[in-house]
């Protein structure tokens, strides 16, 4: 059963750092676009950062970059978001996802992955 489990959200105050892991269990990842979304109350689900198979590849919304870094280690099957310089903005439901429909850049929308994890909740106080 494939299962993807993120941690490492909590409360920050503004102007501080998180760091989520997404750990991915029952498929092997290394060849899988994998990606961060969030979620904030009353919005839409919406794209934060991926990351290509080839793991060269990363591209962020507008919003995050210079402050969010994505990465992975595909021998741990985990991907991370580094979270710098967070806002009150930032505060989400962050939810990792995959797909081993592999594509040189990876995408933003929600139907381009088919695996999700639960969430971790981040809470950035100004």
């Amino acid at each position: 059963q494939v299962q993807l489990v993120e941690s490492g959200g909590g409360s920050v105050q503004a102007g501080g750092s998180l760091r989520l892991a997404c750990v991915a269990s029952g498929h092997t990842f290394s060849r899988d676009n994998m990606a961060w979304f969030r979620h904030a109350p009353g919005k839409e689900r919406r794209f934060v950062a991926a990351i290509s198979w080839i793991g060269a590849i990363g591209n962020y919304v507008d919003s995050v970059k210079g402050r969010f870094t994505i990465s992975r280690d595909n021998a741990k099957n985990t991907v991370y978001l580094q979270m710098d310089s967070l806002n009150a903005e930032d505060t989400a439901v962050y939810y990792c996802a995959a797909t081993s429909r592999r594509t040189v850049h990876p995408g933003r929308d929600p139907s381009d992955y088919d695996y999700w994890g639960q969430g971790t909740q981040v809470t950035v106080s100004s």
